[in-house]
């Protein structure tokens, strides 16, 4: 077994209402009844964080992420107020990226500057589309305007450094439409964009009564050329479905997809630790419904799932992560997150090499243009 290092930590926040439940979304969110329970939810958070910081103490957090759920339903002065806390119990490195998920439907005009000067800086805009009609038959609360107004009010207050979501193969749209999306993304001048194709999870109102959508084929032309407008315009495809300007990547995703830590608080949320005195790797759910998680506060039961990744394991998932990223991976690094001797790869890179999906290049790992395109397939191979 080689030894296990502690890579870079991360946060994630995650604060489950949405004024209305999406029909394609399976994220654990919840349509808001009532008044938002914000002071009960961010003591739960803070207890929650405490809970955890056995695991990981005095580790530096590189990057915040408050997901959801529609996080903009939590003023700034509640996320500051948070964020507060947070700093009080965790050392956070200088020039955090800290990440704020918005809805454009849920943003006032010019709230972002108060959210800056709560210390996010960084957004991601839940536009989704620019078209009106794909947003009505999507269940979205806003409408193109709305996007727009929210863009403004980023660039108001200064925060460039922001995220558009699109998705495509959207109810009634064409490879016009799709194209027409990016055109306007573009425009909006964001340092990023997540550019993904809409899918039928299991357990959404979509999956139960599901809309027409474009073939298999349709939405392969939709990534291409949308894929080649994005490039054009000096976007870089660094991961499966995220473009960015040159080093504006996010630095939160880039940990996950590198096999990194991360804290995980609020309803539903996730973590992956590493303890490399144990030689153990360990993942965490927190209690899912917020009623649950809520009651949390009284009996601490926040965890609802602890399980270590065992080492004939842990193979599947560094490469689950890894190659969702468009760069080489080091071998080196492999073993310093894994606890795993390179060599153990062998019986899996024999076969990905005789597909074609990757090469070794001077210590990396290198996926090939075939192994891009049937990334699901690579992915695959390393399964125990």
């Amino acid at each position: 077994m080689a030894a296990l290092s502690n890579p870079p930590l991360g946060l994630y926040v995650h604060l489950p209402w949405c004024v209305r439940k999406c029909p394609y979304c399976d994220f654990n969110s919840h349509a808001l009844k009532g008044d938002l329970p914000a002071g009960e939810y961010l003591e739960a958070l803070v207890q929650d964080l405490q809970n955890d910081l056995p695991l990981a103490w005095g580790r530096p957090v590189h990057s915040i992420y408050f997901g959801g759920g529609t996080p903009s339903l939590f003023s700034a002065e509640q996320i500051d107020t948070l964020l507060a806390s947070i700093r009080a119990l965790v050392p956070l490195s200088p020039g955090a990226e800290i990440t704020l998920e918005a809805n454009p439907g849920t943003i006032e005009r010019d709230s972002f500057s108060a959210y800056r000067a709560a210390g996010v800086n960084r957004v991601s805009l839940g536009a989704q589309s620019f078209d009106d009609g794909c947003l009505q038959r999507l269940g979205r609360i806003h409408a193109a305007g709305e996007i727009d107004r929210a863009v403004e009010s980023l660039h108001a207050a200064g925060l460039d450094n922001f995220n558009i979501d699109l998705m495509y193969g959207l109810p009634g749209q064409g490879l016009e439409m799709a194209l027409a999306d990016v055109e306007r993304a573009i425009a909006c001048q964001p340092a990023h964009v997540s550019h993904y194709n809409l899918t039928l999870e299991p357990n959404t109102a979509f999956a139960t009564n599901p809309p027409e959508l474009p073939d298999a084929e349709q939405c392969w032309d939709m990534q291409e050329h949308c894929g080649e407008r994005l490039a054009n315009a000096g976007f870089e495809n660094y991961e499966i479905s995220a473009w960015s300007q040159p080093g504006r990547a996010s630095r939160h995703n880039l940990n996950y997809w590198r096999f990194g830590d991360y804290l995980g608080i609020g309803a539903g949320a996730h973590a992956k630790l590493t303890l490399p005195s144990q030689g153990r790797i360990l993942r965490l759910a927190k209690q899912r419904h917020p009623k649950r998680y809520l009651a949390a506060r009284e009996d601490g039961q926040w965890r609802a799932e602890e399980r270590e990744i065992a080492p004939k394991e842990r193979i599947f998932e560094y490469f689950l992560n890894r190659l969702r990223l468009h760069e080489p991976i080091p071998l080196q690094g492999f073993g310093e997150a894994t606890g795993l001797e390179p060599e153990s790869l062998q019986p899996y890179l024999e076969i990905a090499f005789d597909k074609g999906f990757l090469e070794a290049r001077d210590g990396t790992l290198v996926q090939t243009a075939l192994g891009r395109r049937f990334n699901n397939d690579l992915q695959a191979l390393f399964l125990p």
